[in-house]
Order: C-alpha cells, then structure tokens, then sequence
C-alpha cells in the first residue's frame, strides 16, 4: 500500500519527522516498507511563467519559438517549444536552466535546429503528474504571478510512504484506516471520516435494479445512479495521489473509483448504464464454461464456483475480480451507475488463482473486506462524482442482500486486566488500554475484571478472541515491555545424530573443494526424457503440483541429477567450466495406490572440466573430470561416516556403459544395500543440457547411508609393531572385477591382513588377450608384536588359494 505523505496527513498529521514516523509505525506492526520522493526531485528553478509571444521555429514545422516572463525582473527568456497547444496569454510552467527534471535530466541551454531555447515550458508528465503527454503543456489560472516557484501552486512533489500491510488487516489498505494506525500510534487527531456525511440518501432508483441470486458469496450490493455526467481528465491533485500510490489516471469517473478505493479501502466499479442490457445487474454464479471480456481486452473462461454481474445479454464482469469491456465507461459515458458490494473473500480468492488475474480488487476482497465498508467507499464516491463531473444523483440508494435485510451484529469481548498483565508480562493501565482501543474504532465499556470490548465491522475477521485484543493493546507499548528470558525446562537446542551425520557428509565434500547448491525441489515431466528413463522406472513417477508456478515447475523432482545439471549449464554458459557441485535435498517418488509420496534425502554431486587448475610446473594437461574422480569424491563421503561400501559394475540409463556402478553399503557379510550410483553422464544426456566434454556424476540414498553410519566411533589403540607389506601380481581374465579380486583377498586374508590395494594392471603380450594383470599391495600387521616372513606365509597361501577357487586367478612370474 502506498500513499501520499501529505494525504495521510489530511487525517492525521504528528508533530514528528518522517524517520521517527517510519520507526513509530513499524514498531507497532504497521511496517513502513520505504519512504521515496515522488514528483520533481528539487523544487529549485521550476516557476510560473506568462507566455507573452509565440511563433513558428523557422527551420521546424514542429516547434514553436516563444519568449516568456518567468517574473525575474530581467528580460523575458526565448523558449523552444513543441507542444501543439502553446499559445500567446498562458500561464505555464517552466523550467529553467540547471533545475532537475523526474527522471533526473539536468536542464541546459540549448540550441534546437539553430534557435537557442533556455528552459522547458513544461507538460504534466514532466513534473510528474501523468503518466504520459498527450494533453501538451499545462495551461495554469491566469492569476497566478510570474515567478511564483511552482511547487507552490501544484502538488509536484511529496513524500510517498510504502507500508506493508498484512493480509489479516485489510482495514489498513485504505488511507483513513492508516491514519486510523497513525493517530493511534502518535496521539496525533484524527479527522473525521471521510463518509461522515452523505449527500445522498436512501431510497428508490428509478432506471436501475439489482437482484442477487447468490447471496452466500454477496452479502450486499450498493449502486447509485448519475446523470448528466461530463468524462474529462480528472484535476492535478487527484492525479497526483493516484499517481504516487502506482495507478495511472484514465479519466475523472475511473480515476473516482481507485480514489475513493485508496480512501476508504474498498474497491468499486463504474458501469456504463446506457450499455447495461435491460438496466438491470443480477450477481450469480457463472456457467460451466461460460466467457466474459474483461478490461484488460482478454476472454476469460468461468466455472461454476465463480461469481458474475449479468445483465440481459449476459456477463457483464467477473465480480469481486475485474469489470467487463462491454459496460466499460468511455468518452461517451453520460449516465453512471456506481458499485460498491462486498464478495466473500475465499471465493475471490479462488476466482483470482485460477483465472491468474490479480488486480486491485481481488487482492483486497480475497483479504476479506467488511460490509460496512462498501457504503463508506459509496458515500466518498458520490461526493467526488458531484464535485467534479457535474453530474446529478438520481433518486436513492440501492442496497441488497443479507446484509442490507440484517446488518450483521458487532461481536463484544471481555479483555481482563489479568490476562492481559499475564500474556504481556507487563500490566498496563485500564485507562491505556481504553485510550488505545478507542483510538483504534473498538467500542469500550467499563467491567468488573476489565473491559467490555465492542469490535468494529472493519475488524470483524482479525479481532475473533480475548487475545487478539491484548495483542492490540500491547503492540503500542512493545518498548516499554520487559526484556525476559523464556523457560528452558530441557529444551537445550542441538542437532540429532542424524543431522550431524548429513552435515559430515556435506562438509566432507566441500572440504575437497565442492561447492554446495540449492536447487528447486519442483521440475518438469521432460527431465525424465532428457535422463532417457525408460518407461515402469519409479523416477518417473512424478507428483504433481495442483498449482505449479509455471510448466517448468509443475512436478516434484524424483532425482537431484537434474537441478545439479541445470546448475552445471548455467555456470558453463558463463565462462565458468571447471566444476565440482554437491547438492543434498529431498526427492518425492509417486507410490501406486497410496496417496504420500516416497520422500527421502538425496546426496548428488556433479564434476566437470579440470580437476586442478593449470600450472607452469605441470608435465602434461590437467587431469580432467571422470569416473575416478566421482568415485574419488564418493569415498570421501562414506569413509567419513565409516560406512561398509563397495561398487559393482551396472549401467544406468543416463550413465555411460562401462564407466559406470551401483553403490553399495554393508551391514554384514552377507546384508547388502543398493543406496544410488556413480559414473560418467552419457554424452548424449550431457547435450540434452548443453555440456560438451565429460560429465562424472554419482548420487546416493543420505537417509539410507546415515542409517548405516557409525554414529559413535569406538577408541582402538595404535599399534606401535611395523606392518609388513607384501606385493603379489596375479592375473585374471578381462571380465573379472577388481573388486571382486579384492574380495576374494580380503575373505582370505585373516586378522592379520590390514589392507590390499590394486597399485597397477598390465595387459599385454606376456599374460595373453583377454587377460589382466593386477598388482595388489597387502599389508600385514599385528597388534602384539612384530610379523616375520613365517607369521605372513600360511595368510599368503590362503589369499592365492582364494584367488585361484573364487575368480580363477593365477599368480604371475
């Protein structure tokens, strides 16, 4: 909600500076968002000036040459003009050399085709009090005095406060409702309302007719009827207001409806009565499939829960929402019938979504605005019509439905001085609390143990409940409340075991130089084409969103593959193609005939480009992203959390064949768990997001890995004996893993065995095709003493055994 600092001030205007105004507001909950300067920045060299000739530029059919007593009591200033209304006689604004125009441009002298101008007669846009210059230059009274500084004469500048107004208080999106705030805040008075007095009054209308078919989602509607109305821009003052609120003027009828719904808070609209068929309007709800053009020029289409004004060829706007193009005032309007209803607020709220139209209106009525409301945006509608249309009201007042039958009774509370003094901590006078609440609009009545509170309509949805008026009453005295602690009693904040291990993991990765993304939990359906899922694969089981921010974001993602590679092109489009990027978050996997999701916690991590920056010191190139290197980073991760793991050989749709695993963590020698995956990104997939070059990937289930983690690692001492190393070479067939080689040493090593790794493999003449080599590093070592060759040879023995029996492996040489 933006407003006019001086508007404001109509109603309430404290003694303060706008600083200790913004801070005295946002301490009360009326948050001021910024206060910016609308209108000319400097007042400084804008003045009145008397056009005193006016003839044809000689080299421009389109300009003008003027001279112009800008009342400086020198000679009269040449001025180049080309607006086409300028004319000998005016009363004109004017700009002189070196003042600042709205958008910043500094003025100079300057020659135009060779006529020397020194200054700018100016138009209202130029001083910011429209939002274009279709009407040429502003023509001012005739007897204001030359050299009269402008800012005196015209609202060219103001002070424009933005607060941020929640959505249970929309009695605050209205200008007298925040001086309403203002003068509750400051103890500044309080102009009376508005709609304190109404010219009009109640009573028949002859030419109109209103009849509600829907009175569950209307529960009143106002109309007044005028005549003999002349459409016609609307004065500087009123353009002004709307202007730095961010609606732009139309014309004086439009600009009278968004007046008055900045005033009072409550939207209206103008209807054309000579273009309402019949002259009767029914409010109803709309057809399955039924159209209507709103103003906006666009055709929408309505269901049966939505809520239309009709006349006799049919919907006419779409209520609550936005008007319709066909009863839409115009140049050629002379008879208007004005609205004022109030909608059911759930309802446009509904309408607003999913027709993804939001307007004025409907953010105002989907808050929930009171019935009451609507009369008081009428009654300042009907003066401004009379003051500035010439027109005439036309007999009463319409006014129907189950509102208008029944006003809806104002609800009392009790507010105990106990319980407040309770809630707040702080005991605050019952004459405090009387002088907040009734400077607020609440009616208050003295009571045995406090006060009777009466709640006005305009806060008939906020103020349901005893401590809702405590909050009202302790809101305007935050800083005088006591500093405290709360009660512990063992609430002692810390992470789980298992948010530890997750932090572990991730920081074990960033720790080599990963760098953490957060990626969007939502995606689309075509993700799963560009990974080549085939179909009856569970990561294509998507959930959808009911109300997905665009078609991008409509599903929940079933693998952080995609956000990680989304990421990766971004930064690749960039410059930036040396990447190691981790992301952990929670995947949704559809689960047929339940109505939840499989929801888990993911770990991914994509790897691009170099690995090591270049050198001057390098032999050769950097060594680049691949299946190592993923592996590499992989391990990080699950030897931190001293998980049992290993890999097997298995190809993924979206992996490279052959360069690619399935990962596995162990709970015992026969228990195994398949947790995720490691690889290159098949080229193809890669291209899908625009990378060339390889990809290397991997991504487990963390959930999963956590489960298996030691939580609590055990102290085992250091043993002080040598270990004794041993290499043995031993070929195998081409087919054979090396991790099944490894297995097999490890089965038959005994406790003496600490550790084997493959340190090399040979394929070549000397062991035949098909065939490898594969040297292995055992380390032997005991906790008691030191191991001599004799201790390691029956250990020996069975590992080449193991060999032979499990994967046919013969030793070399």
């Amino acid at each position: 909600m933006k407003s006019a600092y001086s508007w404001l001030r109509e109603y309430s205007a404290p003694d303060i500076t706008l600083d200790e105004f913004e801070e005295r507001l946002t301490l009360t909950g009326t948050k001021v968002e910024a206060i910016t300067r609308f209108g000319v920045p400097a007042p400084d060299g804008l003045v009145v000036g008397k056009v005193l000739t006016c003839g044809k530029h000689p080299d421009a059919d389109r300009l003008n040459v003027t001279t112009v007593d800008v009342g400086d009591g020198g000679e009269p200033q040449q001025i180049v003009c080309g607006a086409p209304n300028v004319a000998a006689g005016q009363t004109v604004a004017v700009a002189r050399p070196g003042s600042v125009l709205p958008d910043g441009t500094r003025l100079k002298k300057a020659k135009l085709r060779g006529v020397e101008s020194n200054g700018m007669i100016l138009s209202e846009d130029e001083v910011g009090l429209a939002s274009d210059r279709a009407g040429g230059i502003m023509v001012l009274d005739d007897a204001l005095t030359a050299g009269t500084p402008l800012v005196d004469v015209l609202p060219i500048m103001d002070d424009v406060i933005e607060f941020e107004i929640t959505p249970n208080r929309p009695d605050c999106l209205g200008v007298y409702g925040l001086a309403r705030e203002i003068h509750a805040a400051t103890g500044a008075p309080l102009a009376p309302a508005p709609w304190a007095d109404d010219p009009g009054s109640a009573g028949y209308v002859p030419g109109a007719h209103v009849r509600i078919d829907a009175p569950d989602l209307c529960p009143r509607f106002t109309a007044r009827v005028f005549e003999n109305v002349t459409i016609g821009p609307s004065p500087r003052w009123l353009k002004q207001r709307l202007l730095a609120a961010g609606i732009r003027p139309i014309s004086n009828v439009v600009d009278i409806t968004n007046y008055a719904m900045l005033l009072s808070g409550h939207p209206l609209h103008a209807f054309d009565l000579d273009k309402v068929a019949g002259g009767e309007l029914t409010i109803r709800r709309a057809r399955d499939g039924e159209q209507v053009e709103t103003l906006d020029g666009q055709t929408r289409t309505l269901d049966s829960d939505m809520l239309v004004i009709d006349d006799a060829d049919g919907p006419t706007s779409i209520a609550g929402v936005m008007g319709g193009a066909r009863s839409e005032v115009g140049d050629d309007t002379t008879r208007v019938l004005m609205e004022a209803a109030t909608w059911i607020g759930p309802n446009i709220h509904r309408t607003s979504n999913l027709l993804q139209l939001r307007s004025e209106a409907s953010s105002r009525f989907g808050d929930g605005l009171a019935p009451e409301q609507a009369m008081e945006a009428q009654i300042v509608a009907t003066k401004l019509m009379l003051e500035l249309t010439g027109a005439q009201l036309v007999g009463g007042t319409i006014d129907v439905g189950p509102f208008a039958k029944e006003p809806w009774p104002d609800a009392t509370l009790r507010l105990r001085a106990a319980r407040v003094a309770g809630l707040l901590g702080l005991s605050i006078s019952r004459e405090r609390q009387t002088e907040t609440l009734t400077a607020l609009g609440f009616g208050v009545a003295a009571a045995d143990d406090g006060l009777d509170v009466t709640v006005p309509g305009f806060r008939r949805y906020d103020v349901t409940r005893e401590a809702d008026l405590v909050e009202e009453v302790g809101r305007f005295d935050l800083d005088k409340l006591p500093a405290t602690l709360p009660k512990r009693r063992g609430t002692a904040g810390r992470m789980s075991l298992e948010q530890r291990l997750r932090r572990r993991a991730v920081d074990a990765l960033i720790g080599r130089g990963a760098y953490e993304i957060v990626g969007w939990s939502f995606t689309d359906r075509g993700v799963a084409d560009r990974l080549r899922l085939p179909e009856g694969d569970p990561r294509r089981r998507f959930v959808a969103l009911q109300n997905p921010m665009s078609e991008d974001h409509s599903v929940l993602r079933t693998t952080v593959l995609g956000s990680l590679l989304d990421a990766a092109r971004h930064n690749i489009a960039r410059g930036n193609a040396d990447l190691r990027l981790i992301e952990q978050g929670a995947i949704y996997v559809a689960q047929e005939g339940e109505t939840l999701p499989h929801e888990h916690r993911a770990l991914g991590a994509v790897l691009t480009g170099r690995l090591v920056a270049p050198s001057w010191g390098d032999a050769g190139a950097p060594k680049t992203a691949d299946f190592f290197a993923a592996k590499g980073l992989l391990a990080a991760t699950l030897d931190t959390l001293r998980v049992d793991w290993s890999v097997r050989e298995k190809a993924e749709p979206f992996l490279h064949p052959g360069r690619s695993a399935e990962v596995l963590v162990h709970a015992g020698t026969e228990d195994e768990q398949l947790v995720g995956w490691v690889g290159e990104i098949h080229p193809l997939v890669a291209r899908e997001w625009e990378i060339e070059g390889t990809v290397a990937a991997f991504e487990v289930d963390l959930d999963a890995v956590v489960a298996h983690a030691v939580g609590v690692p055990y102290f085992q001492d250091l043993t002080t004996f040598p270990p004794v190393r041993q290499d043995l070479a031993v070929i195998v067939e081409d087919a054979v893993a090396a991790d099944d080689v490894l297995a097999a040493v490890r089965g038959a090593g005994g406790k003496l065995l600490r550790g084997v790794r493959v340190f090399d493999v040979y394929r070549g003449a000397q062991v035949g095709e098909g065939r490898k080599s594969l040297a292995l590093a055992l380390t032997f070592q005991a906790p008691d003493r030191t191991l001599s060759d004799e201790d390691v040879a029956p250990a020996r023995g069975k590992i080449v055994d193991a060999l032979a029996s499990q994967v046919g492996g013969e030793l070399r040489g």
